[in-house]
């Protein structure tokens, strides 16, 4: 067959057609949507998997936050696996593994074992997006890469949509453990379709060092900082030994990392790029905005089941509106993209973020679906404006063979900053809590009339003595919890609007030289 010939230029075939092309598409696409399900299928279920797993809600979130740290350490390797071992290796071999891993997950009877799982999970998913959208533009007619980029988007656009609802929708009517049973047939269909029409067309392998110190320094420093984060609150922080440990552990590892990455040869991540203002800029600001972003993806679900009394299903359909808009706007922006002032674009999308953040701080457990659901609406406005505009900002100014690092260094910051935010906003969030409830105990006085009342109140609804007391302790929770989550959210509003300006650092021109974001 034609396209099965041995090319011209090794590496280089000619692009796939009709029914071939279709079926890749489909191929990549589902293996895409699958990786991108997984960040965020499982946040709705965290209250679920923690109580089947008898362990607290703070303790459940480590399946979502190991998940994000691994795949985040992986991703600045991507390019150098898929160089050692070819792209259709790589990729078919990534969703092989994360299929074993997904089963391992589901069979998990112990959190430590579910975290493991989702840790190593997080792993072999790391080059699957970077990959994957290599061999789809290599495979396409350079006319039609264009098509291939707005399908790779509506993909990005439309998972973290579905992500919310189909785990609520699992959890409620069928069991976690499915969450991840899911990917199965899923991964099955992805690594036979893309193997089968893949196999004769294998990339150039290049034997290529391997920055091992970086990548022991990477792995030990953030592993140690993700560590003392998810566990910090539970063990009353440097009170303990582990977590004072893991602390000196994480700055020592640090330091000697920045130095290292800047003087090797080969670094697992090239912090050199963050001479370039453009690029600095960009990612630091992405880098921020995702940890608020991801910050209120893992708050708000958590919040709806834990005080307002939603099924899983529906703190789903409440967090999921968030995409929708923004699936009809981001093709829009990216036609557009050359006409468009892209720092003004990023700080019209801060503007809308804040604002639908800070409407979202004034609900309290009282209000509709439609009411929370709305300013979730409104932020998928924020979404379109933002992801395109900052990642064309940062890619303004690299060179074509540095493309490749420039992506991964900049996911792997994302990527990081979802994972520090899941641990950081909740310990922030059960702070707040604990302070309120303190602060809510306080107008309790026996010789208080206003609590007189109260009591009596609550005597001709038959609650008297210790069930009185409980109930009250119950409400101050419940009104505790609100004003925390209302304070988390605040905090996450004013740091959209203060990122506005440095937004502005930024030096035109921004010249397209980067495909958008894959992941």
């Amino acid at each position: 067959m034609a396209d099965s010939a041995l090319p011209a230029i090794p590496g280089e075939y000619p692009p796939l057609h009709g029914s071939k092309l279709f079926f890749l598409t489909v191929a990549i696409a589902t293996a895409s949507f699958m990786e991108i399900l997984d960040m965020t299928i499982v946040n709705v279920s965290v209250p679920s998997i923690s109580g089947s797993l008898g362990v607290t809600t703070s303790e459940g979130t480590w399946a979502v936050s190991s998940y994000m740290l691994a795949a985040a350490v992986m991703q600045p390797l991507s390019g150098w696996i898929a160089r050692r071992f070819g792209e259709v290796r790589t990729f078919v071999t990534s969703i092989l593994l994360f299929m074993v891993f997904s089963a391992i997950c589901g069979l998990a009877n112990s959190l430590p074992m579910l975290v493991g799982a989702r840790l190593i999970q997080g792993l072999v998913s790391g080059p699957m997006m970077s990959v994957a959208q290599a061999i789809l533009l290599r495979n396409y007619p350079l006319e039609k890469r264009g098509l291939a980029l707005g399908l790779w988007s509506m993909v990005i656009m439309i998972a973290p949509i579905f992500g919310p609802i189909i785990g609520g929708w699992i959890t409620d009517n069928l069991s976690w453990p499915w969450l991840f049973y899911i990917n199965l047939p899923v991964g099955a269909f992805s690594a036979v379709a893309s193997f089968s029409i893949l196999r004769h067309r294998e990339s150039t392998t290049v034997k290529l060092p391997i920055d091992g110190v970086g990548l022991i320094l990477l792995v030990i420093g953030v592993g140690s900082l993700q560590f003392m984060l998810d566990n910090g609150n539970e063990k009353d922080w440097f009170n303990s030994p582990v977590i004072l440990a893991a602390a000196i552990t994480s700055i020592i590892a640090i330091t000697f990392f920045v130095p290292w990455e800047l003087t090797d040869k080969h670094p697992v991540v090239d912090l050199r790029l963050f001479a370039r203002r453009n690029f600095r800029v960009g990612t630091l600001t992405v880098g921020m905005a995702f940890f608020a972003f991801s910050g209120i993806n893992i708050i708000f679900p958590l919040w709806l089941q834990t005080t307002v009394g939603y099924t899983a299903t529906w703190a789903g359909f409440a967090v999921a509106p968030v995409g929708l808009l923004g699936l009809i706007v981001a093709p829009i922006v990216g036609r557009n993209m050359m006409r468009l002032n892209l720092r003004l674009a990023a700080s019209f999308a801060f503007c809308v973020f804040g604002f639908s953040v800070f409407w979202t701080a004034t609900l309290n457990e009282t209000a509709s679906f439609i009411q929370f659901a709305t300013p979730r609406f409104l932020q998928g406005l924020g979404v379109a404006f933002f992801f395109l505009p900052l990642n064309q900002i940062l890619m303004s100014g690299v060179g074509p063979n540095e493309l490749a690092s420039a992506s991964g260094v900049s996911n792997f910051v994302r990527t990081m900053a979802g994972s520090f935010a899941t641990a950081i906003t909740v310990w922030i969030w059960n702070r707040r809590s604990d302070y309120h409830h303190a602060v809510l105990t306080e107008h309790i006085n026996n010789a208080s009339s206003p609590w007189a009342h109260y009591l009596a109140k609550l005597g001709t609804h038959g609650i008297h003595g210790v069930g009185a007391s409980e109930y009250v302790n119950q409400v101050i929770s419940s009104q505790a919890s609100t004003l925390g989550v209302n304070d988390v959210f605040n905090m996450l509003g004013l740091l959209y609007i203060v990122l506005i300006p440095f937004v502005w650092f930024a030096k035109p021109p921004f010249g397209a030289r980067a495909a958008p974001a894959s992941h």
